[in-house]
């Protein structure tokens, strides 16, 4: 790749400084396209060409009203396409392309530099503008990360919204205090983000003991880490629990475990296992009824699921929403408890708990966070009440960006 020294590539005329850059441009592979950055403290820029013709910014090419590309192009891709006469105006920092398909383009240096192929460039943009980087916990860090919000706050300043949603992409748990006692604190919540997620047990749940209980969680018996509703292949995203009422017995405290940090104990210290929950799909179930609503929901999937680059995705996990059906091979089943316990296991000793109070809105992500609840008496005297929902990430992290982008703006600072 061409390295020039920087300090005399400063001190060239524009002019000096294209004929230099198209002499050393000869020595790069055809399909690189380099741009040259006057800057001495900015390494030049990167492209495959074939992607800067794919994202020409001409009126042919792309909608502005859009902000999109236009597919003309696409009806006849010519993959073999490539860069005829390339020069920059330095002074309107703008780069130039004659391609041999006979198309001309011009791209502003801003834009170039927002897309850079360095590593660290495409770093910077999966931070910042796609999601923010996670970081994992165990339950004896939970008091260094845990973040109280206000009620109040989320729903009257954009800035506070933003870092509580930034919190919980991050952290994947955060806290809101001073809600009022009141049924419609969730819906306000999430008209804040977006709209709430609705799903066979509707857009809210109240989540209390109730006698003939469809849904394990409608007991008052001990309620052990999972996930919520593992047998939707689109998970809700985002859970949002209100503390209306809490029982005055010692039972019904939070337990929390961040199932993240607890695979990646199983990746560095149980290879095996973590492998058998990564590719052990699993029959996650729920059939009932909810009112006059029956249903019979399943979805196949491993516990742990990971991406192309093997980043955590989400965690399945309920014990009493995983199926009796098991549809993998015999030899395969021993193997999946054995790893399953050891997840088990390490999920409870990586834990913490705490007990909400009335007004208390606990907030997690319900994709990488495992929850649960210690059992508690239920009687006329002493009634436990939560009320539900959820909002998924996808509308979560749309809010997020929106916010970002206008508190850099001069009417935020």
């Amino acid at each position: 790749m061409f390295q020039a020294d920087r300090r005399e590539l400063a001190c060239l005329p524009p002019a000096k400084l294209e004929q230099d850059h198209q002499e050393q441009q000869k020595d790069l592979p055809k399909s690189i396209v380099i741009v040259p950055e006057p800057d001495p403290e900015r390494q030049d820029m990167q492209f495959p060409d074939i992607w800067l013709r794919d994202n020409c910014r001409c009126p042919e090419c792309y909608l502005p009203q859009t902000l999109s590309r236009l597919p003309q192009l696409w009806n006849n891709l010519d993959t073999s396409v490539h860069v005829l006469r390339q020069s920059v105006d330095l002074q309107q920092q703008v780069l130039y392309i004659d391609w041999s398909d006979g198309h001309a383009s011009q791209y502003p240096y801003d834009w170039l530099r927002e897309r850079d192929f360095s590593a660290a460039n495409r770093e910077r943009y999966l931070r910042e503008s796609y999601r923010p980087e996670q970081q994992l916990w165990s339950g004896q860090d939970f008091e260094a990360i845990r973040r109280t919000f206000y009620f109040q706050d989320l729903v009257t300043s954009d800035l506070a919204l933003q870092q509580w949603l930034h919190h919980l992409a991050v952290h994947g748990v955060a806290l809101v205090r001073e809600a009022p006692l009141e049924m419609d604190v969730l819906r306000r919540l999430a008209n804040r983000v977006g709209f709430m997620r609705r799903t066979t047990y509707g857009e809210e749940f109240s989540v209390r003991a109730q006698p003939g209980a469809s849904n394990y969680a409608y007991l008052a018996a001990p309620l052990p880490l999972h996930t919520d509703m593992p047998y939707f292949e689109y998970l809700p995203g985002v859970t949002m629990l209100h503390t209306l009422e809490q029982s005055a017995s010692p039972g019904g405290v939070n337990l929390l475990a961040d199932a993240f940090y607890v695979a990646d104990i199983m990746r560095d210290r149980h290879p095996e296992q973590f492998r058998v929950l990564c590719q052990t799909p699993v029959d996650w179930a729920d059939k009932g009824h909810d009112g006059d609503l029956h249903f019979h929901n399943i979805w196949r999937a491993p516990v742990i699921n990971l991406d192309s680059e093997g980043r955590y995705v989400r965690i399945n996990h309920s014990i009493p929403q995983r199926d009796s059906h098991f549809s993998v091979p015999l030899e395969q089943v021993r193997p999946w408890y054995e790893a399953m316990a050891t997840f088990v296991r390490l999920a409870h000793e990586h834990s913490c708990s705490f007990k909400t109070t009335p007004g208390d809105v606990l907030t997690f992500d319900n994709l990488r966070l495992v929850h649960g609840r210690t059992g508690y008496d239920d009687t006329d005297r002493n009634v436990r009440h939560i009320l539900g929902a959820f909002i998924d990430w996808d509308i979560a992290y749309s809010r997020l960006r929106v916010l970002q982008e206008a508190h850099t703006c001069p009417e935020y600072a």
